[in-house]
């Protein structure tokens, strides 16, 4: 019965997330948005709304490793994982201004991260720096974007075009995301109670990635299309929106408690997979085969360490 809460649960995500996006982007475009600046907000906070929705309600249930977790181990996913199979699948074209801008941003974001872990709590007060912080950079980025003559998302024409279909779909949407993550979040609890295994790894894995489905499928749809360079943009921004604006959110509804396992280990492969992002995005300007493949190695390499740990 947990596991099949916990499948539910994912796939009311996954298909909530959907139609939010959807939904919340025809609005958009209907109501005269430029698309650069779709892109940047409606579709950056749309995709990461099962991320947000499942903290909150993981902190509110007194689940912090679960809802840290799901945070650090959705960033670590989004390079090693999701990066790593674009790149295996399709070599990643670097444009050199949004690796610049929007890779430092990430990189410092991590630090902050990491800096944030040498206490023991994250407060409102530093929850609301997040969110400052957050919205600081959406300012900046519809202001001078890095890349305004980029490719729009692969799927934008498959979005409802009618106001009324546009507040169904983001009405359903946003109920089956609550819902959805209510499940996940109570499943995840009940299975790492019932095995043994720490919340925080519950959260780091299967948490984790299930909330970075999303990206996973529009990487992927990116890299058959052949527009494979949308992808580390997309993986640069929701890691970016994944500290700032759900661990930010998410201390504001209720302090966080940071577990030791995650500030003393984790946090650091983040910050490490983020530097070597970082680095194989820099030699080359392009993230090849190989080094996707060995993102992917790596992956399941600190997936095993977890699980055997």
């Amino acid at each position: 019965m947990t596991i099949l809460m916990l499948l539910a649960g994912l796939v009311l995500l996954l298909a909530g997330g959907e139609a939010l996006v959807r939904g919340a982007t025809a609005l958009a475009a209907r109501f005269g948005v430029p698309p650069f600046v779709i892109g940047v907000v409606v579709v950056g906070f749309g995709t990461s709304t099962p991320e947000l929705v499942t903290s909150i309600e993981a902190a509110l249930i007194g689940a912090p490793g679960i809802a840290v977790g799901n945070i650090v181990g959705s960033n670590i996913a989004n390079i090693l994982l999701i990066l790593g199979l674009t790149a295996a699948l399709m070599p990643i074209a670097v444009d050199r201004a949004v690796l610049r801008r929007d890779g430092t941003v990430a990189l410092a974001v991590a630090a902050i991260c990491l800096g944030l872990a040498l206490f023991d709590v994250i407060d409102r007060l530093t929850g609301a720096l997040l969110v400052a912080g957050l919205v600081a950079y959406i300012y900046v980025t519809i202001r001078h974007p890095a890349c305004p003559d980029c490719p729009s998302p692969p799927d934008e024409d498959a979005r409802p075009s009618r106001v009324p279909m546009a507040i169904l779909f983001s009405l359903a949407g946003l109920a089956m995301v609550i819902f959805g993550a209510d499940l996940l979040v109570s499943a995840a609890v009940t299975l790492a109670r019932s095995t043994g295994v720490s919340e925080s790894v519950i959260g780091l894995t299967i948490v984790a990635v299930g909330t970075s489905l999303p990206e996973l499928a529009a990487s992927l749809v990116a890299a058959f299309r052949r527009q494979a360079d949308i992808a580390l943009g997309n993986i640069l921004g929701s890691n970016i929106y994944n500290v700032l604006g759900i661990l930010g959110t998410t201390a504001i509804v209720k302090p966080i408690d940071i577990p030791d396992d995650i500030a003393g280990t984790d946090i650091w492969v983040m910050v490490a997979a983020t530097l070597l992002l970082l680095v194989f995005a820099t030699t080359g300007r392009r993230i090849c085969r190989l080094e996707g493949i060995g993102f992917l190695a790596l992956y399941g390499g600190y997936i095993g360490w977890l699980t055997v740990g």
